[in-house]
């Protein structure tokens, strides 16, 4: 029997629901928004000359699902008694996969405030497979990057570099662009992209904190709008301050009128959709679609 899961309704409340789940003996955490559902292990079937995180395929409701071995992704040794395990069937870039955990211990309401982001000892030259670490119930519980063990699987999932070259020549772009995004592989492939596109006035922030600190110091040295920041593209999910408080804080701060701020994530669902229309986002679009991005950021910047 498949568990649902729900998200938070409000917008902008810089929140998350959180589920806090064991591999080996180690907490771990995942945004609910993440999750399609929950349901109990059943050994899948092997897939010939698949990546080595790659358990097999099993097929719920007739769609087939890669299994990923979440232990071997992290090179967590386990016991083989597989009784009580359970999969974590994520949808988010487009993608159902199931990851292949030991425990889930329950869903929990946190701030991102109080999500630290690792320091760069963990998270060395955008190595780390960590994007936040908190503490629950006296646990730590580190919140994993789902999309990073993806694209280690299949760099065809992340930001394809093809997309812009289909555009062309394209002519060089001055207009400043504020980056949030907290992943250091995403971070590094997203200004990689849009400079490829011509926008070459890239300011990069590692989350939405950082940010609004960038933003907020901008302005109070005199900035102007439309010659220093002239549009702010944001992640979704992020340590200190999400993409959505993110928006809100622009979108009621009157300094900051006539700023479009897109959404780029790949947590961009029916539901997600509907909480950045409430905060007022100009547009959403969903990772990895970076010709789309570029596209749109042509229309609101031209």
């Amino acid at each position: 029997m498949a568990e649902d899961t729900g998200i938070l309704l409000e917008s902008g409340t810089n929140e998350l629901e959180l589920l806090e789940f064991v591999v080996g003996s180690q907490h771990y955490g995942i945004n609910v928004a993440k999750i399609s559902e929950l349901c109990p292990y059943q050994p899948p079937t092997m897939v010939p000359n698949a990546h080595e995180y790659i358990e097999g395929i099993f097929m719920p409701r007739e769609r087939i699902i890669t299994v990923i071995n979440l232990a071997r992704a992290l090179g967590i040794a386990i016991n083989q008694n597989t009784a009580g395990d359970m999969y974590i069937i994520t949808n988010f870039n487009r993608l159902h996969t199931a990851f292949h955990v030991q425990e889930v211990l329950g869903i929990h309401r946190v701030s991102w405030g109080d999500i630290v982001k690792p320091d760069s000892t963990i998270s060395h030259g955008g190595q780390g497979i960590a994007t936040g670490i908190t503490k629950i119930d006296g646990k730590i519980v580190i919140v994993l990057d789902f999309e990073k063990i993806v694209t280690e699987i299949n760099p065809e999932t992340g930001l394809k570099l093809s997309e812009i070259e289909a555009l062309g020549e394209r002519s060089r772009q001055e207009c400043p662009i504020l980056l949030a995004e907290d992943s250091p592989l995403l971070l590094e492939m997203l200004k990689k992209c849009l400079t490829k596109a011509g926008y070459t006035h890239l300011i990069p922030t590692t989350n939405g904190q950082e940010a609004w600190n960038t933003l907020d110091r901008m302005m109070n040295d005199g900035g102007v709008i439309g010659e220093d920041v002239a549009l702010v593209i944001t992640d979704i999910e992020m340590p200190q301050m999400d993409g959505h408080h993110l928006t809100k804080k622009i979108k009621t701060d009157p300094r900051f009128t006539g700023l479009p701020v897109v959404i780029f994530s790949s947590l961009v669902n029916d539901e997600m959709k509907k909480k950045g229309e409430a905060l007022g986002v100009d547009a959403q679009l969903s990772k990895p679609e970076i010709g789309r991005l570029v596209a749109q950021l042509d229309l609101l910047l031209k």
